[in-house]
């Protein structure tokens, strides 16, 4: 089986690589019948240079490898007819900008395996980037705030070396008095918590939060079932709420009323309930100044979240009584950092984490006769059509609708 790590071709540059060079050698370490080839990138982290030192000279063609790897969607005339490509092809939802995507993809009959759907039998991702994503977008917050207050200056995450340097800068600083509230209990709200764990700020029971004052800064972490209630009362479990989400509404306003800053870090499934409105933005209670929308569901369960924001600019302000975008530094304009793509500000250490994932789960597989169905469950399409897990896709690549 020969593996090819592919340049990232899309634009903007993404500086990410799913296998930096050291890991190459641990993938070769453990599967020496694994031939590994890389193509040239001028835009990696990592450079050419450092792939040859450690004995992968990087080649101009990889046409002649099984196995295409890479971060994000291929451009279509850079699809290689009856390859195996792995990379995020954003369609499982069917995303109406990537359908020519996934029809180039079958008409060239490629083997699609999406990093989305790498799952364990019960459905969960086996990788990813979210805990990166979790760690810039708090990080960013902290940005937010000390050019809104004018308190510090920290530096852009993409313009620190790694993980290591973001955490160097931010012991230069001092968290005044706030209260914080993240949602989430996946890797993305575990990468948020990691920073604010850092920084060393109080976690505090959901009660405590809601009912005391400190004289310090303070976070509480919530689960689903925090910010939710049932419409009829009842307490039931959260796959109630995953079943029945029509039978829910938002509970968020108790959190809303005393937290300075929020961190959504959490999933929204379809049918949810909004955690807040742009009316209950309005309300004279809704206390919220900073919003760091990890999430960035565009005018989705965030209401202040109109736009995605981007790395070169990645934070602006929300009037909540007009509902348009303003000037972060008006007074009443509450702060909105939703860029979304996050992980790429911190290209070493996501693309280190996402290797050993990779590594560990996904490429066994090859060797193993997929004796987890690790690649049967993420295989989109073979054959030129599109397996019998991803049927559903049908209407959408025959732009029924879209």
């Amino acid at each position: 089986m020969k593996f090819a790590i592919i340049k990232e071709r899309k634009n903007p540059p993404d500086r990410r690589v799913v296998f930096p060079p050291k890991m190459l050698i641990e993938m070769q370490e453990k599967f020496p019948e694994a031939q590994i080839v890389v193509e040239k990138s001028d835009i990696r982290f990592f450079t050419d240079e450092q792939y040859a030192k450690v004995g992968f000279l990087p080649v101009d063609d990889v046409s002649n490898c099984d196995v295409m790897i890479g971060v994000k969607e291929v451009p279509l005339d850079a699809l290689i007819p009856n390859k195996k490509y792995f990379f995020f092809s954003h369609t499982i939802k069917k995303q109406p900008y990537n359908r020519k995507l996934l029809q180039t993809i079958l008409d060239k009959n490629i083997e699609m395996f999406d990093h989305e759907v790498i799952t364990k039998a019960s459905g969960s991702r086996l990788i990813g980037f979210g805990r990166y994503a979790g760690i810039v977008g708090a990080y960013n917050g902290f940005i937010a705030y000390g050019k809104k207050h004018h308190t510090w200056s920290l530096p852009k995450a993409e313009n620190v070396p790694d993980l290591a340097g973001m955490k160097t800068e931010l012991d230069k600083i001092t968290i005044p008095k706030m209260k914080i509230c993240l949602t989430g209990n996946g890797k993305v709200a575990y990468g948020a918590q990691e920073i604010l764990e850092h920084l060393n700020i109080k976690k505090v029971s959901v009660d405590d939060y809601l009912n005391k004052e400190f004289n310090e800064a303070v976070y509480c972490m919530l689960g689903i079932l925090d910010y939710n209630k049932r419409k009829d009362g009842k307490k039931l479990d959260k796959y109630d709420l995953y079943n029945n989400p029509e039978q829910y509404e938002s509970d968020f306003m108790r959190f809303a009323k005393v937290t300075d800053y929020f961190i959504a870090g959490h999933f929204y499934g379809d049918g949810a309930p909004y955690l807040f409105t742009r009316e209950d933005a309005k309300h004279p209670d809704f206390k919220i100044k900073l919003v760091a929308d990890v999430s960035c569901d565009i005018d989705g369960p965030v209401a202040t979240t109109i736009r995605p924001s981007t790395i070169a600019d990645p934070i602006y302000g929300y009037n909540p009584q007009t509902e348009q975008e303003v000037d972060f530094k008006e007074d009443n304009a509450i702060v909105v950092m939703a860029v979304d793509n996050l992980p790429c500000e911190l290209p070493k250490d996501a693309s280190e984490g996402f290797a050993e994932m990779f590594l560990k789960h996904v490429i066994p597989a090859f060797f193993n006769n997929d004796a987890d169905g690790i690649l049967e469950r993420s295989r989109m399409t073979k054959n030129g059509k599109l397996t019998e897990r991803y049927a559903y896709l049908q209407d959408y690549v025959d732009g029924k609708g879209y």
